[in-house]
């Protein structure tokens, strides 16, 4: 075998495959090693493997900026009221 070379069959395939994000309608194209019965015609004509995912960078709060903002001083407040201090 020749130094470097990798051996045949034994790595996934590298293809192209669309991640899709249903929930906010957004979808890319990559390449990866997962597989998928379901297709996509993207915009190239193309037809190739979709996954769909259930978080995306579209749709993230992260990414988004649309996050919400935990009220952690009132949380303490009423644990403090329901259990109160004990000394």
């Amino acid at each position: 075998m020749v130094a470097g070379a990798m051996k045949k069959n034994l790595h996934p395939q590298y293809r192209p495959i669309v991640f899709r994000d249903p929930s906010v309608g957004f979808a890319f194209l990559t390449r990866s090693t997962l597989t998928s019965d379901r297709t996509i015609e993207w915009e190239d004509g193309r037809t190739y493997p979709v996954v769909d995912v259930d978080v995306s960078s579209a749709s993230h709060p992260f990414y988004t900026g649309r996050g919400r903002i935990l009220d952690t001083a009132g949380r303490v407040e009423r644990f403090n009221q329901r259990y109160g201090k004990t000394s």
